[in-house]
């Protein structure tokens, strides 16, 4: 695998398509400023093949001329000295690199295509001024030129990347074996042939088809790939054709054309592509397969769940039967009664109804669907034979989506439905996005009871922890204010605890201290809450208790650590359990203050002996 791209070697090898000498000359004298009409007659002449050509061209239908040209000077007056240069690098390129050893490349689709492409892009930069059609002709021309030079500099190489995959895809394995891909292969050498530096950017743009702002280089990049759109139509067949003509018709609008507009201008470049074709020796009957890279880098639309509803039998029959055959799920009704039921039961993705009916037209059908919640979001399509704008605001009004004039033409109805299928797909994906929103908020919120669970809560014996004991016996405290109602309070600690651990170790010192724990749990009340303060220290919280129940609370736990010693291991001295009890009713003492009450009394227990209860004097 190459980890570095290094163009002077492929140069040097001289493994890359190349103008030829002539060409290259010419291209190099018209770069000059004071470059002249007779410098480059003179060098155009050194050529013969070239001179002839190029009086051909002056004298085609292409060029136009309205009177004879009869020799060379006068030919590149006429045509001026960048499309001579055009003409001339076109020829040079096209004449060496027609053929290959590269078996996976189709090299007469490859110039098919990019002839298509740099027809369109003249005739666009005509329409819309950015730059000379004539330069922007060459640049159409060559800006794929990255794959002709990679199926020529690698050609078994190469071939095996284009087997393996196509589109986006094929540009990584190029980036792998490469170390660039014909892309990046394409600007590299045409800013090496000293292409200006706003076609560079241009062709970057529109590679990477994010095109923003309001300036020539966005213009000619938006106009590139517009081009490329055009390019690409010119040599697909008719069904490819059909499946490119949505995303056409979209661009399309961003250079002023409504779809007869589009037509009629397509119509006009092909008739000039294959002009073109014939006079450099193009085949402009081809039908390539690298169109199929061209088709997967945007995977194909899902066929639609559709009804379509019209009182006409023949017309029932007609489109249900084509629309079946472009991949559809395809019911159909005769009326707007039996559609609505039909809906209601199986919910479509897209109906297409006729205007008039009996005994429910389509436009009662529509305004029907579009009051019912299961009919708000179903794309609707209707067919009329009416023009009239008062109609068709009326229809617009009453829910449909979208129109196709009566009697249908099939290619306009696919065309829609594509639009369709694009808004329906983006229906989709917001809703499994808001169906996914939910799930993870769902999933969040419980991530984050977990989160606050374990943030209060102690590892070893699942007890509340510390943090968990202070913030509710604060809450506990001030609903007992609010309520004048009692609260107490049990701190406890594990006597001797120190020599567990120190005798038996930390592993037998936890066993003993989830056993005490467990205990705990068992023998307080349901409103009780235990909680681990840290090491062998507890407290519990008893919500309305008094000092002296609490008091027997405390009582029964300490009985049961003492009558219940935990198993699988001999202690030098049974666990016991020191506690001391504190209890407040309304405001006094304070939460703080309760504690300290009970730690104070705690601390009375342990110094009298342990294993043993005492309720603080002042509760």
């Amino acid at each position: 695998m190459n980890t570095e791209f290094n163009l002077d070697e492929l140069k040097v090898a001289d493994r890359l398509p190349s103008p030829s000498g002539t060409a290259l000359a010419i291209m190099q004298l018209v770069q000059r400023s004071d470059a002249t009409v007779q410098q480059v007659s003179q060098l155009v002449k050194v050529d013969p093949a070239l001179s002839g050509r190029i009086l051909r061209f002056a004298n085609s239908a292409a060029f136009g001329a309205r009177r004879p040209i009869a020799d060379v000077q006068t030919a590149v007056i006429m045509m001026g000295m960048h499309t001579v240069r055009n003409f001339a690098l076109s020829l040079s390129l096209i004449g060496s690199n027609s053929s290959g050893h590269c078996r996976k490349f189709d090299y007469e689709a490859y110039w098919s295509r990019s002839l298509a492409m740099s027809v369109a892009i003249a005739s666009i930069t005509a329409r819309e001024t950015t730059v000379i059609p004539a330069e922007s002709f060459t640049l159409g021309l060559l800006s794929d030129i990255g794959s002709l030079a990679m199926a020529t500099a690698w050609p078994d190489i190469y071939g095996e990347c284009l087997g393996a995959a196509q589109g986006e895809q094929l540009l990584a394995l190029e980036s792998e074996r490469f170390a660039t891909d014909h892309k990046a292969l394409s600007l590299v050498l045409l800013a090496d042939w000293g292409f200006p530096i706003v076609f560079l950017d241009a062709l970057k743009l529109s590679f990477e088809k994010r095109v923003a702002g309001v300036n020539r280089t966005a213009d000619f990049a938006k106009q590139l790939i517009f081009a490329r759109l055009i390019g690409n139509y010119c040599v697909a067949d008719e069904n490819l054709r059909a499946a490119m003509w949505p995303d056409l018709a979209t661009e399309a609008v961003h250079h002023a054309m409504d779809e007869s507009a589009l037509l009629k201008f397509i119509d006009e470049t092909i008739e000039l592509w294959h002009d073109w074709g014939k006079l450099i020796e193009v085949k402009t009957d081809v039908r390539p397969s690298i169109l199929k890279t061209v088709a997967a880098e945007k995977p194909a639309l899902p066929g639609l769940d559709l009804l379509l509803v019209d009182d006409d039998p023949m017309m029932l029959a007609r489109l249900s039967k084509q629309l079946a055959a472009a991949g559809n799920q395809v019911a159909t009704c005769r009326n707007g009664e039996a559609a609505m039921k039909y809906i209601i039961e199986h919910k479509p993705q897209l109906v297409i109804t006729d205007w008039r009916m009996k005994p429910m037209d389509g436009l009662a059908l529509c305004k029907a669907l579009r009051a019912s919640t299961f009919g708000k979001n179903i794309y609707l399509i209707m067919l009329t034979s009416t023009e009239d704008e008062d109609a068709l605001v009326e229809a617009f009004d009453a829910g449909i989506d979208d129109y196709v004039i009566k009697p249908v033409s099939l290619r306009v109805l696919l065309a829609r439905l594509r639009a369709g299928q694009r808004i329906i797909t983006l229906q989709r994906e917001l809703e499994k996005e808001s169906e996914d929103i939910k799930r993870y908020t769902a999933e969040l919120a419980a991530a984050n009871r977990r989160l606050k669970s374990m943030a209060n809560t102690d590892i070893l014996t699942s007890l509340p922890n510390r943090r968990y004991a202070m913030s509710r016996l604060e809450q506990e405290s001030a609903t007992a204010q609010r309520s004048n109602r009692p609260l107490s309070v049990l701190m406890l600690d594990l006597d001797h605890f120190k020599s567990v651990n120190d005798s038996l170790g930390h592993d037998v010192g936890d066993q003993v201290l989830v056993h005490a724990s467990s205990l705990m749990r068992e023998n307080v009340r349901t409103s009780d809450i235990v909680c681990r303060l840290g090491g062998e220290e507890f407290l519990i919280i008893a919500p309305n208790t008094d000092g002296t129940t609490a008091l027997l609370l405390a009582e029964r736990i300490r009985n049961a650590i003492e009558q219940k010693q935990p198993g699988g291991f001999e202690l030098t001295r049974p666990v016991t359990v020191s506690i001391g009890v504190a209890g407040s009713k309304g405001a006094e003492p304070s939460w703080k203050e309760l504690m300290k009450k009970a730690d104070n009394a705690l601390y009375t227990v342990k110094q009298g002996g342990r294993n043993g209860v005492l309720l603080d004097s002042s509760s």
